[in-house]
């Protein structure tokens, strides 16, 4: 019996096999990761396609550009976050302004947990506005409205228990949250420490408390 014997061809390696969708998820998570910690005028394309392992080709195979790839990472974040929200704000075991601290304590955990290399995506794209595609501008805004009305249910479904004062407009201080978190994850950032964000949030919760 002849038994065939397959030799294999010199020149480059085979190729690896690679699924479209895992690849276009890896480019997006290698985006992120670099975003969260540079800013995206700070960040190339080359970076990402390095840590992946993939040529230029394949990433305009997935995206038209770098602003394109730009707004899938940030709808990508968006999500992501949106999520993790919601497994602290729905959480029905604890009373409303004990679900808004679980969500600060793990945000401040993961701060540490990443020595306060990684920031908030969409908070550090906030501050370097003025140098992105203008179209990132309502992508940006529409984020944070998402992420506001969640924090306004939660901080409603609090005065509806009496936590919070009657008269407090809950959408304004859900609005209130976000600008001071930003800047709190920001000094958290320069000094290195949880500090900025535990004194921003005992501070919000003693005032909307007080809220007239």
């Amino acid at each position: 019996m002849n038994t065939k014997q397959t030799t294999a061809r010199r020149g480059r390696p085979p190729k690896i096999a690679r699924n479209n969708q895992d690849t276009k998820a890896e480019l997006l998570r290698s985006g992120l990761e670099l975003l969260t910690k540079q800013g995206f005028s700070s960040s190339g394309i080359d970076s990402i396609l390095k840590k992946v392992g993939v040529p230029k080709g394949s990433f305009y195979h997935y995206f038209d550009s770098k602003e394109a790839f730009g707004r899938e990472v940030i709808d990508s974040y968006a999500k992501y976050f949106e999520k993790k929200l919601d497994t602290h704000l729905l959480n029905n075991a604890n009373k409303p302004l004990d679900r808004l601290a679980s969500y600060v304590n793990d945000a401040k955990e993961r701060m540490a947990h990443y020595q306060f290399e990684r920031g908030c995506l969409i908070g550090n794209l906030e501050q370097e506005v003025t140098l992105l595609p203008t179209n990132y501008r309502a992508q940006l805004i529409n984020v944070f409205i998402n992420w506001q009305n969640k924090i306004a249910t939660c901080l409603q479904e609090a005065q509806e228990i009496g936590d919070i004062c009657p008269s407090a407009n809950c959408c304004e201080l859900a609005e209130l949250f976000w600008i001071g978190w930003e800047g709190a994850v920001s000094r958290a950032r320069l000094v290195q420490s949880t500090t900025p964000l535990t004194l921003f949030f005992e501070h919000y919760l003693k005032n909307i408390k007080l809220t007239n």
